[in-house]
Protein backbone atom coordinates (compact mmCIF):
# COMPACT_ATOMS: atom_id res chain seq x y z
CA UNK A 1 0.00 0.00 0.00
CA UNK A 2 1.60 3.60 -0.58
CA UNK A 3 2.11 5.44 2.27
CA UNK A 4 -0.13 8.11 3.87
CA UNK A 5 0.31 11.84 4.76
CA UNK A 6 1.33 12.36 8.34
CA UNK A 7 -1.59 12.45 10.77
CA UNK A 8 -2.36 16.34 11.72
CA UNK A 9 -3.63 17.29 15.05
CA UNK A 10 -5.10 20.49 16.59
CA UNK A 11 -7.40 22.21 19.23
CA UNK A 12 -9.83 23.41 16.51
CA UNK A 13 -12.36 25.61 18.72
CA UNK A 14 -13.58 22.82 21.46
CA UNK A 15 -12.62 19.78 19.55
CA UNK A 16 -9.44 18.41 19.33
CA UNK A 17 -9.27 16.65 15.96
CA UNK A 18 -6.97 14.55 13.85
CA UNK A 19 -7.11 14.62 9.80
CA UNK A 20 -4.76 13.94 6.89
CA UNK A 21 -4.04 16.25 3.72
CA UNK A 22 -2.74 16.51 0.55
CA UNK A 23 -2.40 18.26 -2.01
CA UNK A 24 -3.61 22.24 -3.39
CA UNK A 25 -6.53 24.04 -4.98
CA UNK A 26 -10.09 22.92 -4.47
CA UNK A 27 -11.13 21.49 -1.10
CA UNK A 28 -12.34 18.31 -0.75
CA UNK A 29 -13.62 17.12 2.58
CA UNK A 30 -13.53 13.44 3.17
CA UNK A 31 -15.42 11.78 5.55
CA UNK A 32 -15.08 8.14 6.47
CA UNK A 33 -17.83 5.60 7.81
CA UNK A 34 -18.27 4.08 11.11
CA UNK A 35 -15.70 1.01 10.87
CA UNK A 36 -12.84 3.17 8.94
CA UNK A 37 -10.88 6.68 9.30
CA UNK A 38 -8.46 8.73 7.87
CA UNK A 39 -6.44 6.18 6.50
CA UNK A 40 -9.22 4.37 4.20
CA UNK A 41 -8.63 7.23 1.65
CA UNK A 42 -5.19 6.32 0.58
CA UNK A 43 -5.73 5.21 -2.93
CA UNK A 44 -7.60 8.70 -3.33
CA UNK A 45 -4.33 10.14 -1.48
CA UNK A 46 -2.19 7.82 -4.15
CA UNK A 47 -3.98 9.71 -7.20
CA UNK A 48 -2.35 12.69 -8.63
CA UNK A 49 -4.64 13.74 -10.77
CA UNK A 50 -6.97 13.82 -8.01
CA UNK A 51 -4.48 15.63 -5.80
CA UNK A 52 -3.46 18.00 -8.94
CA UNK A 53 -5.80 20.82 -8.74
CA UNK A 54 -7.84 19.23 -5.32
CA UNK A 55 -6.46 19.56 -1.27
CA UNK A 56 -7.49 16.47 -0.01
CA UNK A 57 -8.61 16.67 3.97
CA UNK A 58 -9.42 13.31 5.48
CA UNK A 59 -10.69 14.07 8.75
CA UNK A 60 -10.87 11.23 11.54
CA UNK A 61 -14.64 12.36 12.93
CA UNK A 62 -15.05 12.53 16.82
CA UNK A 63 -13.87 9.46 18.90
CA UNK A 64 -11.59 7.55 15.74
CA UNK A 65 -7.78 8.28 14.73
CA UNK A 66 -6.55 11.25 17.33
CA UNK A 67 -9.62 13.11 17.72
CA UNK A 68 -11.35 13.31 20.99
CA UNK A 69 -14.86 12.09 21.18
CA UNK A 70 -17.67 13.92 21.36
CA UNK A 71 -19.08 14.95 25.16
CA UNK A 72 -22.13 13.15 24.25
CA UNK A 73 -22.52 9.56 24.19
CA UNK A 74 -25.69 9.45 21.98
CA UNK A 75 -25.22 11.91 19.69
CA UNK A 76 -26.72 13.05 16.17
CA UNK A 77 -25.52 13.81 12.80
CA UNK A 78 -25.73 17.48 13.66
CA UNK A 79 -22.79 16.90 16.67
CA UNK A 80 -20.33 15.11 14.40
CA UNK A 81 -21.52 18.72 11.97
CA UNK A 82 -20.90 20.94 14.36
CA UNK A 83 -17.03 19.49 14.48
CA UNK A 84 -16.89 19.32 11.29
CA UNK A 85 -17.33 23.18 11.14
CA UNK A 86 -14.79 23.75 13.54
CA UNK A 87 -11.93 21.92 11.52
CA UNK A 88 -13.15 24.09 7.87
CA UNK A 89 -12.93 26.98 9.82
CA UNK A 90 -9.38 26.10 11.32
CA UNK A 91 -8.30 25.14 8.04
CA UNK A 92 -10.10 28.35 6.71
CA UNK A 93 -11.73 26.41 3.68
CA UNK A 94 -13.55 28.10 1.65
CA UNK A 95 -16.81 26.08 -0.56
CA UNK A 96 -15.31 22.74 0.10
CA UNK A 97 -16.92 19.63 -1.37
CA UNK A 98 -17.93 16.88 0.47
CA UNK A 99 -17.47 13.71 0.04
CA UNK A 100 -18.95 11.44 2.89
CA UNK A 101 -19.11 7.81 2.74
CA UNK A 102 -21.43 5.35 4.49
CA UNK A 103 -22.24 7.26 7.50
CA UNK A 104 -19.95 9.76 6.59
CA UNK A 105 -23.14 10.97 4.22
CA UNK A 106 -24.93 11.58 7.11
CA UNK A 107 -22.31 13.58 8.63
CA UNK A 108 -21.99 15.04 5.59
CA UNK A 109 -26.22 16.16 4.88
CA UNK A 110 -25.72 17.26 8.70
CA UNK A 111 -23.27 20.03 7.80
CA UNK A 112 -25.04 21.17 4.37
CA UNK A 113 -28.32 21.47 6.42
CA UNK A 114 -26.68 23.71 8.72
CA UNK A 115 -24.22 25.83 6.48
CA UNK A 116 -26.33 25.22 2.89
CA UNK A 117 -24.46 28.20 1.45
CA UNK A 118 -20.82 26.79 3.05
CA UNK A 119 -20.39 24.10 0.36
CA UNK A 120 -19.80 23.83 -3.36
CA UNK A 121 -21.09 20.35 -3.54
CA UNK A 122 -21.93 17.57 -1.12
CA UNK A 123 -21.22 13.67 -2.53
CA UNK A 124 -23.09 10.56 -1.24
CA UNK A 125 -21.15 7.44 -1.66
CA UNK A 126 -23.10 4.22 -0.74
CA UNK A 127 -24.75 6.26 1.90
CA UNK A 128 -25.98 4.74 5.13
CA UNK A 129 -29.59 7.03 5.89
CA UNK A 130 -30.20 6.23 9.20
CA UNK A 131 -32.75 4.21 11.25
CA UNK A 132 -35.00 7.10 12.58
CA UNK A 133 -38.41 6.52 11.06
CA UNK A 134 -37.61 3.06 11.77
CA UNK A 135 -39.81 1.42 14.89
CA UNK A 136 -38.55 1.30 18.40
CA UNK A 137 -37.69 -1.83 18.15
CA UNK A 138 -35.90 -1.55 14.91
CA UNK A 139 -33.49 1.13 16.01
CA UNK A 140 -32.95 -0.54 18.88
CA UNK A 141 -31.53 -3.83 17.46
CA UNK A 142 -29.42 -1.40 15.39
CA UNK A 143 -27.81 -0.12 17.91
CA UNK A 144 -27.46 -2.95 20.06
CA UNK A 145 -26.21 -5.68 17.20
CA UNK A 146 -23.09 -2.93 17.01
CA UNK A 147 -22.38 -3.27 20.53
CA UNK A 148 -22.70 -7.05 20.81
CA UNK A 149 -20.17 -7.37 18.10
CA UNK A 150 -17.77 -4.51 19.82
CA UNK A 151 -18.11 -6.25 23.02
CA UNK A 152 -17.86 -9.68 22.71
CA UNK A 153 -14.96 -9.43 19.36
CA UNK A 154 -13.30 -6.19 20.34
CA UNK A 155 -11.73 -3.87 17.29
CA UNK A 156 -9.43 -7.22 16.72
CA UNK A 157 -12.18 -9.73 16.12
CA UNK A 158 -14.53 -7.41 14.58
CA UNK A 159 -12.01 -6.64 11.61
CA UNK A 160 -11.30 -9.86 11.60
CA UNK A 161 -15.12 -10.89 10.82
CA UNK A 162 -16.22 -8.32 8.90
CA UNK A 163 -13.39 -6.72 6.64
CA UNK A 164 -14.43 -8.84 3.39
CA UNK A 165 -18.09 -7.59 3.78
CA UNK A 166 -17.62 -4.01 3.07
CA UNK A 167 -15.39 -5.06 -0.48
CA UNK A 168 -16.78 -6.61 -3.98
CA UNK A 169 -16.69 -10.92 -3.68
CA UNK A 170 -13.45 -10.71 -5.57
CA UNK A 171 -11.76 -7.94 -3.98
CA UNK A 172 -8.08 -7.79 -3.90
CA UNK A 173 -6.32 -9.46 -0.84
CA UNK A 174 -4.15 -6.53 0.30
CA UNK A 175 -8.05 -4.30 0.14
CA UNK A 176 -9.37 -6.81 2.77
CA UNK A 177 -5.95 -6.43 4.89
CA UNK A 178 -6.43 -2.79 4.57
CA UNK A 179 -9.99 -2.56 5.76
CA UNK A 180 -8.73 -5.02 8.38
CA UNK A 181 -6.41 -3.04 9.89
CA UNK A 182 -8.50 0.41 10.26
CA UNK A 183 -11.43 -1.64 12.05
CA UNK A 184 -8.67 -3.24 14.28
CA UNK A 185 -7.77 0.47 15.09
CA UNK A 186 -11.27 1.40 15.99
CA UNK A 187 -11.98 3.14 19.50
CA UNK A 188 -15.01 0.90 20.99
CA UNK A 189 -16.44 3.96 22.76
CA UNK A 190 -16.50 6.43 19.52
CA UNK A 191 -17.79 3.60 17.32
CA UNK A 192 -20.78 2.81 19.66
CA UNK A 193 -21.71 6.33 19.61
CA UNK A 194 -21.81 6.70 16.00
CA UNK A 195 -23.51 3.74 16.22
CA UNK A 196 -26.17 5.31 18.22
CA UNK A 197 -26.45 7.98 15.88
CA UNK A 198 -26.93 5.94 12.97
CA UNK A 199 -29.78 4.14 15.06
CA UNK A 200 -31.69 7.65 15.64
CA UNK A 201 -30.97 9.88 13.01
CA UNK A 202 -32.44 10.32 9.48
CA UNK A 203 -30.60 11.98 6.37
CA UNK A 204 -33.93 12.87 4.69
CA UNK A 205 -33.86 15.33 8.11
CA UNK A 206 -30.96 17.25 6.87
CA UNK A 207 -31.54 16.69 2.98
CA UNK A 208 -34.72 18.68 3.25
CA UNK A 209 -32.87 21.96 4.54
CA UNK A 210 -29.79 21.53 1.53
CA UNK A 211 -30.82 22.78 -1.94
CA UNK A 212 -27.06 22.85 -3.53
CA UNK A 213 -25.26 20.45 -5.93
CA UNK A 214 -25.85 16.81 -4.55
CA UNK A 215 -24.72 13.47 -5.91
CA UNK A 216 -25.41 9.54 -4.65
CA UNK A 217 -23.16 7.90 -5.73
CA UNK A 218 -23.45 3.48 -5.10
CA UNK A 219 -20.91 0.59 -6.09
CA UNK A 220 -22.85 -2.01 -7.85
CA UNK A 221 -22.40 -5.34 -5.60
CA UNK A 222 -22.86 -2.95 -2.30
CA UNK A 223 -24.66 -5.08 0.06
CA UNK A 224 -24.26 -2.71 3.16
CA UNK A 225 -26.38 0.32 1.58
CA UNK A 226 -27.66 -1.52 -1.70
CA UNK A 227 -27.92 0.50 -4.92
CA UNK A 228 -31.55 0.27 -4.74
CA UNK A 229 -31.50 2.18 -1.69
CA UNK A 230 -29.47 4.57 -3.04
CA UNK A 231 -31.65 5.37 -5.99
CA UNK A 232 -34.65 6.10 -3.72
CA UNK A 233 -32.80 7.80 -1.99
CA UNK A 234 -31.20 10.20 -5.41
CA UNK A 235 -34.97 10.12 -6.88
CA UNK A 236 -36.27 11.46 -3.77
CA UNK A 237 -33.64 14.50 -3.92
CA UNK A 238 -33.85 14.90 -7.93
CA UNK A 239 -30.03 13.80 -7.71
CA UNK A 240 -28.09 12.29 -10.36
CA UNK A 241 -27.44 8.57 -8.90
CA UNK A 242 -24.16 7.35 -10.81
CA UNK A 243 -23.12 3.31 -10.09
CA UNK A 244 -19.66 2.72 -9.50
CA UNK A 245 -18.80 -0.99 -11.04
CA UNK A 246 -17.27 -3.87 -9.81
CA UNK A 247 -17.16 -2.35 -6.36
CA UNK A 248 -18.97 -3.14 -3.01
CA UNK A 249 -19.60 -1.16 -0.15
CA UNK A 250 -16.62 0.53 0.38
CA UNK A 251 -16.54 1.72 -3.40
CA UNK A 252 -13.46 3.97 -3.13
CA UNK A 253 -11.44 1.21 -2.62
CA UNK A 254 -12.53 -1.26 -4.73
CA UNK A 255 -13.03 0.89 -8.10
CA UNK A 256 -10.55 4.03 -6.78
CA UNK A 257 -10.00 5.00 -10.87
CA UNK A 258 -13.85 5.66 -10.91
CA UNK A 259 -14.43 7.22 -7.75
CA UNK A 260 -11.65 8.96 -8.41
CA UNK A 261 -13.06 10.08 -11.78
CA UNK A 262 -16.59 11.26 -10.22
CA UNK A 263 -14.59 13.42 -7.42
CA UNK A 264 -13.19 15.29 -10.44
CA UNK A 265 -16.05 15.64 -12.70
CA UNK A 266 -18.20 17.15 -9.60
CA UNK A 267 -15.74 19.71 -9.00
CA UNK A 268 -15.36 20.55 -12.70
CA UNK A 269 -18.35 21.07 -13.13
CA UNK A 270 -18.76 23.42 -10.55
CA UNK A 271 -17.98 27.49 -11.20
CA UNK A 272 -15.07 28.72 -9.41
Amino acid sequence: MNALPERQQAQCGDYRLSWREAGQGRPVLLLHGISSGSASWLKQFADAALLDGHRLIAWDAPGYGDSAALANAEPQAADYANALAALVSHLALRQPLLVGHSLGALMGCAYGAAHPDGLCGLALADPAQGYASADAEKRRQVFAQRRQMMDTLGPQGYGEQRAAALLRADADPQDIAWVRRGMQQLQPDGFLSAAWMLANDDINTYLARYSGPLQVWCGEQDAITPPAAAEALAARQGAPLRLIAAAGHASYLDAPACFNRYVRDFTGAIQP
